[in-house]
C-alpha cells in the first residue's frame, strides 16, 4: 500500500510541528472563518492573511512553494461562483451577447467574484498547512478533545483509512488488467476499445466487492488490536506554555487581519 497516496503530512521538528494539535486545529478554523468574514474587496486584508499563512509555512519549515502549489486545487471549485459576475447589480463593465441574450458584467460582480476566489484560495492554504504539520491520528484526537461528536470523528477516521484500501485495490486491478492486455514485441497491444470498456465496467464491480471484503478484514484486525472507537496516538495532548503562546499569537494575527479588513 502506498501510504503517500493521500497522506500529505510533512514530518519535521519545527516549533509548529511540536505544538499541540488542538492549537493548530483551532488556528486553522479561525483563519478560515476570518477569511469568510472579510468584506468584499478587502485587498489589503487578503494580502495580510496571505502573509500570515506564508509566515506559518516558514515557521513550519515546509518546502518552498509547498502550500502555494497545492492551493490552486481550490480554483476550479471557486468557478461555481461565476454567476455573481452577472447577478450582482452595479456599474456595467462590459456587455456581450450569449445565446441571443444580452449579458452584463458589473464592477461589483467582479469584486465579489475575485473576493470569493481569494477567500477560497486562502482557506485551502490554511487547511493544507494544518494537514502538512499534523499527523492524521493527532488531528482526530484534537477533534475529540474539542468535543466534536464521537460518531463524526469515527466516520472521518474510517473514511480516511479506507481511501487507502480503495486506492490499493484499484491499483491491483489495474496491474491485473495490464498483465492480461500485454502486446507482443513490435505489435499493438492493450486490447480493443470495446474490450477495454467491458473490462473497465467489470473492474468497477470487482473494486466494490473486493474493497468491501477487505474493509471487513481491516476492521476485524483493528478490533483485535484494541480499537474501541477512536485512533490511538503516542502524543500525550497536554497543553504546555508554548501551546498557549502559540494560540495567543495565532488569535492576535487573525484579529489584526480582521481589523485591517474593516479599516483599509
Amino acid at each position: 500500500m502506498h501510504v503517500n497516496t493521500f497522506d500529505r503530512y510533512q514530518e519535521g521538528s519545527s516549533l509548529v510541528h511540536q505544538l499541540d494539535p488542538r492549537v493548530k486545529v483551532v488556528a486553522a478554523i479561525l483563519f478560515i472563518f476570518s477569511n469568510v468574514l472579510l468584506p468584499d474587496g478587502a485587498w489589503t486584508a487578503f494580502a495580510a492573511a496571505w502573509i500570515v499563512i506564508l509566515l506559518a509555512g516558514f515557521m513550519a519549515r515546509l518546502p518552498p512553494g509547498y502550500i502555494f502549489k497545492r492551493s490552486f486545487i481550490a480554483l476550479p471549485f471557486a468557478l461555481a461562483a461565476v454567476t455573481v459576475l452577472f447577478t450582482v447589480p452595479g456599474t456595467a463593465v462590459t456587455t456581450f451577447t450569449l445565446f441571443s441574450s444580452t449579458v452584463t458584467i458589473s464592477d461589483a460582480g467582479l469584486v465579489r467574484f475575485a473576493s470569493i476566489v481569494i477567500r477560497s484560495w486562502l482557506s485551502v492554504q490554511g487547511a493544507i498547512w494544518l494537514t502538512a504539520t499534523t499527523p492524521f491520528p493527532d488531528l482526530m484526537h484534537a477533534l475529540r478533545h474539542l468535543r466534536v461528536p464521537r460518531l463524526l470523528t469515527a466516520i472521518i477516521s474510517f473514511m480516511y483509512r479506507y481511501l487507502f484500501v480503495l486506492a490499493d485495490e484499484a491499483g491491483r486491478l489495474l496491474r491485473a488488467r495490464e498483465a492480461r492486455s500485454a502486446a507482443p514485441v513490435g505489435g499493438k497491444g492493450g486490447g480493443r476499445l470495446l474490450w477495454r470498456a467491458k473490462v473497465a465496467g467489470s473492474m468497477v464491480g470487482q473494486l466494490f466487492l473486493r474493497s468491501f471484503d477487505r474493509s471487513e478484514r481491516v476492521y476485524n484486525a483493528m478490533l483485535a488490536r484494541g480499537y474501541r472507537g477512536q485512533l490511538l496516538t503516542m502524543n500525550p495532548h497536554e497543553m504546555a506554555v508554548r501551546d498557549w503562546w502559540g494560540l495567543a499569537t495565532a488569535v492576535t494575527l487573525i484579529l489584526l487581519v480582521q481589523i485591517t479588513g474593516y479599516i483599509f
